[in-house]
């Protein structure tokens, strides 16, 4: 690998425009999370599309937003516009648990830094460009503003806000994955309204007139009725205005259905609502999925991979995470209803090339410190690569907003042959001992029995070798609950298939003498769970031999539908109430459930269930004398009556090793 040069990483000062020879930048991106120039980090994909695109683009990551501004002042005004990459997650959720208390660590900060991005860096860092550039068009986007574009419940603040753009003041809304909007968006910029030339720069005033002629797709902008592109047109979607949601919970559910099921169309509408103030949110339609040669563009272009040196001798936890992973593809066509992926990314799957993929891969093995173990070849669900419908006229016509729920769906290719071929030409490369799958993989998808014969051998032997070769140990996949009722609100599939899956993990493991363990994902408080719900959770998986340990309450994070459930009382595509544990109180007596094995515990659970007439769950728990059962240990797949049989042998020498130390003494 060459030796790096400053100038090898975007620039982020004064001193590093000049480095280039620089007196102007066309864009100014300010990030909330620390700059790593990698392909998982967006504002370095931004940043690096504009770069490939000819513009001059400088990263300010994780501005000082106290007293004198400063950070925000030092680059000047740009060319084009400020660009706001508010992080890789949202910044609630990155900061506070569900029970709204500060997380141990930011990862996408040096050492795990709380105090380095403030509480909705969008609204924060575009109030403070407004107020020192306020002739300057300021273009908002990631996670953060793609789920807040149209009025979304904020948990933190226990109510419905309008989009984030009437909060923040920005001049425009990017939803999704930015790469075709953005390059689209400066270069109308550069041509209708500069003509190239470098000593003038765009205001607000003729970028708003630019795009009511000339909308850009998969963007937001706030107008009035009478700047509408084109006026209010039949096929809009108009939805309940800001004021009647908040006033009726009802119209804020039927208003999410349109949401979701426009954002998960190839051919999708535009929505309009009414915002405060009387101007109207306009969501233009997004661009169709990108295709293969686009992805790859993007993975492609020339990341040093590494953090700004900036961060010499600091720990940045996410990216410790993701150094030696590579993504696969984009978009999750799983539907579930707490995940937000489908919201910002899209249901339709965009795979990279295989020669893209081996590219990334090869530049890993050359890392200095690099040792040949891939952590994760995977995306969003690690086994959807290349996936996609049969009949693309199907899918046009098509409105769901998951190809797997509550069925699979009978047009869809589920062909796991393509990724087994990236498995081996990965595997094959000089450097690599070992690929890893870290990301969450969908059973459902490797159990489907699809009728054709060729595909279901091809699932079965992606089973075999995924446990045989690509577990570190451990294997996560996530059942979420073992209720069937709940589980088909969370749009995921019976709990009888994890069950099918769990077997056939164990006996490939005993097949081939591996102790691995299979790691099941769990969520209390979830919309339509009760106490008694989790109690059956807790005993079903005790009897499993299971002592949990990925588990979560639900959090409701915008634009999903079970936040929506959440919020309003009811399910946005019935309008039907629906039960939901929503007090500290009620999703402590839930989460309580999962760790039925910890002895503090017992006493509040054996009471719960006796209040719930339910004491065959004390017996299941607890054995039928009220005794502590012996529980099973957390190294270890089974519990101590169902381990393999390879490990009983294996265990059985230094058992009557001890024995007869035993007897010897």
């Amino acid at each position: 690998m060459k030796e790096l040069q400053l100038t090898d990483w975007l620039p982020t000062t004064k001193r590093e425009m000049e480095l280039r020879g620089w007196d102007y930048v066309d864009v100014v991106l300010f990030s909330g999370d620390a700059y790593v120039d990698h392909p998982s980090f967006g504002a370095a994909v931004i940043g690096r599309l504009i770069e490939d695109e000819g513009w001059r683009v400088a990263i300010v990551p994780q501005p000082d937003w106290h007293g004198d501004f400063r950070d925000f002042r030092k680059l000047g005004r740009p060319r084009l516009f400020f660009g706001i990459a508010p992080g890789c997650m949202d910044s609630m959720v990155n900061k506070y648990t569900a029970n709204r208390r500060l997380r141990s660590e930011d990862a996408y900060s040096p050492d795990g830094r709380h105090d380095l991005r403030p509480e909705y860096p969008t609204i924060v860092y575009t109030q403070i460009l407004k107020r020192l550039f306020p002739d300057t068009p300021v273009v908002i986007g990631g996670i953060e503003a793609s789920l807040r574009r149209l009025t979304h419940y904020d948990y933190w603040q226990g109510r419905l806000r309008p989009s984030i753009l009437c909060d923040s003041g920005a001049d425009l809304l990017v939803y999704g994955m930015g790469e075709l909007p953005i390059a689209s968006l400066c270069r109308m910029l550069d041509d209708k309204l500069l003509h190239g030339r470098t000593d003038i720069s765009v205001n607000t005033d003729s970028f708003h007139t630019l795009l009511r002629k000339f909308p850009i797709r998969q963007t937001v902008s706030l107008e009035t009725e009478t700047d509408i592109h084109g006026s209010i047109r039949p096929d809009d979607i108009v939805l309940h205005p800001h004021a009647e949601a908040v006033a009726d919970p009802k119209k804020h559910a039927a208003n999410f259905r349109h949401i979701e099921e426009e954002s998960n169309r190839l051919t999708p509408q535009r929505i309009l609502q009414r915002m405060p103030g009387g101007l109207y949110a306009v969501v233009n339609p997004p661009y169709p999925p990108m295709t293969t040669a686009q992805v790859d563009r993007s993975f492609d272009l020339p990341y040093t991979r590494l953090p700004h040196p900036k961060y010499r001798g600091k720990r940045i936890p996410a990216f410790e995470m993701i150094r030696f992973s590579v993504n696969l593809h984009r978009g999750c066509f799983g539907g579930c209803a707490f995940c937000t992926i489908s919201a910002h990314q899209g249901k339709f799957i965009m795979s990279r090339s295989k020669a893209s993929i081996l590219r990334e891969v090869e530049a890993i093995t050359h890392m200095p410190d690099f040792r040949g173990y891939l952590s994760d070849l995977g995306g969003p669900s690690a086994n959807m690569y290349q996936m996609h419908g049969r009949d693309a006229e199907r899918c046009q016509r098509c409105r769901r907003p998951s190809c797997i729920h509550p069925a699979v769906c009978p047009n869809l290719n589920v062909d796991h042959r393509p990724l087994l071929d990236v498995y081996h030409a990965v595997d094959a490369l000089p450097g690599i001992k070992k690929s890893f799958v870290g990301s969450g993989v969908r059973y459902d998808l490797v159990l489907h029995d699809t009728g054709d014969e060729t595909l279901n051998r091809a699932a079965r032997q992606y089973a075999r070798e995924l446990i045989e070769h690509h577990v570190s140990g451990r294997l996560k996949v996530a059942p979420e609950h073992t209720s069937d009722r709940v589980l088909r609100l969370m749009r995921k599939p019976s709990f009888a298939l994890f069950h099918d899956f769990k077997h056939l993990f164990d006996a490939t493991c005993r097949h081939v003498g591996l102790n691995q363990q299979l790691i099941p994902y769990f969520i209390s408080s979830h919309p339509g769970c009760t106490e008694e719900d989790m109690a059956e959770l807790a005993a079903e998986t005790r009897d499993m031999g299971f002592q949990l340990e990925q588990v979560q309450d639900f959090t409701p994070t915008p634009m999903t539908v079970s936040t929506t459930i959440w919020a309003t009382g009811y399910h946005p595509y019935t309008l039907e109430p629906v039960f939901t544990a929503r007090t500290p109180a009620e999703k402590l007596r839930q989460r309580m459930f999962f760790f039925w094995y910890k002895p503090e515990e017992r006493a509040h659970i054996t009471t719960e269930l006796r209040r719930m007439g339910r004491p065959d769950l004390i017996n299941r728990l607890y054995g039928a004398t009220g005794s502590q059962a012996k529980r099973p240990s957390a190294r270890q797949p089974y519990p101590p009556s169902k381990q393999s049989p390879q490990h009983r042998q294996a265990s059985t020498p230094a058992k009557k090793e001890k024995k007869r130390k035993k007897r010897h003494f």
